[in-house]
C-alpha cells in the first residue's frame, strides 16, 4: 500500500546522513514505494481552517554529498497526506510549539509523533512522571533550592530544561568554586527553569539510548563519552557501542511502553545511565543508523511496519 508521506524537518542539505535517523526513515519509506515530499517548518501556514505548506517532491539515496533531489515547490493542503513525519530538531521553543498546534488541525493524517503529545511531553519534564526510576532530580531556577539540593547530593549536573544534544551540560563537584558564576550565567542566558540532577559516575561506562516503537522495545545503542568529556551524545564525540538490555532496563521499558503507545508517541528514545532513567526523547529521537551499523535490528523498518499497520 503506497502512502503519501511528507516530512517536516530542518534543511535536508545540512544533515549528516551517516548517522541521521530522519534520513534512515526516508530511505525505508522510499524502499517501500511511498511517495515522499519535504518541507521546513517555516513554510507552514494556516488559512480558512486549513493547514498548508510549500511542499517539494523528494527523492533520497544513501550517497553522502548527493543524498537527495527536490522537485518544484507547490502550496499544498497537508490534509492530503496520509502520513507526516514530525522530525525537526529542537530547540523546543515557542516556534516548535506553534508547529504542533498547526499540525494538530489535521485529524485524518497520521503524524509521527502525535503533535499534541509532543507538545505536552517535553523530554526533561515528561520523564519526571517516573521519578522512582530516575536519579534524584530537581527542576527549578531558584538559587536556594539548588543550594539545598547540592548540599544533599554533593556532586551534581546542571543543564537547561529545553536544551538538546548535550549543549550547556555542566558537572559541579562539591568543592567547585565556579558554582556561583555558573548560576549567574544560566540566569542570564536561560529564561526557563533548569534541570539539576545527582551526578551518576556510571556515565563513564555509557549513556544507553533505547528505542521504543509504538511502546515496544526495538533496539539500543550505548554511547560512551569521549576521553575528558562528561557528555555521551554522538554529536559531542560519544562513541556508539553494541549493547543488550539489563533486567532493570527492560523493567523501565515495560513501565513506559503502554503510556507512550497511548499518547501516540510511536517513535521514542529513552536514555538510561547505570540503570537510571534520565530522559524520554519524543521530538526527534536519534539512534536508528547506529543500532543497525552495530548489527542490531532495522528500527526504521519497524517504525514503518507500525505506521503501515495504523494506516490500514
Amino acid at each position: 500500500m503506497a502512502l503519501k508521506v511528507a516530512v517536516q524537518m530542518d534543511p535536508i542539505e545540512r544533515i549528516k546522513i551517516a548517522g541521521d535517523s530522519t534520513f534512515a526513515l526516508l530511505l525505508e519509506a522510499d524502499k517501500r514505494g511511498h511517495a515522499l515530499s519535504y518541507y521546513t517548518p517555516d513554510k507552514l501556514a494556516l488559512a480558512e481552517g486549513k493547514v498548508f505548506a510549500s511542499v517539494q517532491p523528494l527523492n533520497v539515496r544513501d550517497k553522502a554529498g548527493d543524498h537527495f533531489t527536490l522537485g518544484d515547490a507547490k502550496r499544498t493542503d497537508l490534509a492530503s497526506f496520509d502520513v507526516i513525519l514530525l522530525r525537526q530538531d529542537p530547540p523546543f521553543d515557542m516556534n516548535y510549539i506553534t508547529t504542533t498546534h498547526l499540525l494538530e488541525k489535521l485529524p485524518s493524517t497520521l503524524i509521527v509523533n502525535n503533535p499534541r503529545s509532543v507538545r505536552n511531553a517535553p523530554e526533561k519534564m515528561f520523564v519526571m512522571e517516573y521519578a522512582d526510576l530516575m536519579p534524584p532530580t530537581l527542576i527549578t531556577r531558584d538559587l536556594e533550592e539548588i543550594k539545598a539540593f547540592r548540599a544533599r547530593h554533593k556532586d551534581i549536573v546542571m543543564k537547561p530544561l529545553y536544551g538538546k544534544g548535550g549543549e550547556s551540560v555542566f558537572r559541579i563537584s562539591p568543592d567547585d568554586l565556579n558554582f556561583g558564576s555558573l548560576y549567574d550565567m544560566f540566569a542570564g542566558i536561560f529564561r526557563e527553569a533548569w534541570v539539576v540532577q545527582k551526578f551518576l559516575p556510571e556515565v563513564k561506562d555509557g549513556d544507553k539510548r533505547i528505542i521504543l516503537v509504538d511502546g515496544e522495545f526495538a533496539g539500543a545503542v550505548n554511547r560512551v563519552p569521549a576521553e575528558g568529556d562528561l557528555r555521551s551524545n554522538m554529536v559531542r564525540g560519544g562513541s556508539p557501542k553494541k549493547t543488550d538490555l539489563s533486567a532493570r532496563e527492560r523493567e523501565i521499558c515495560d513501565r513506559l511502553g503502554p503510556e507512550l503507545k497511548k499518547r501516540g508517541l510511536l517513535f521514542t528514545g529513552i536514555d538510561v545511565i547505570g540503570g537510571w532513567l534520565t530522559e524520554i526523547n519524543v521530538t526527534s529521537p536519534t539512534g536508528i543508523r547506529a543500532i543497525k551499523n552495530l548489527g542490531g535490528p532495522d528500527v526504521a523498518a519497524m517504525v514503518w511496519d507500525a505506521i503501515e499497520k495504523k494506516r490500514k
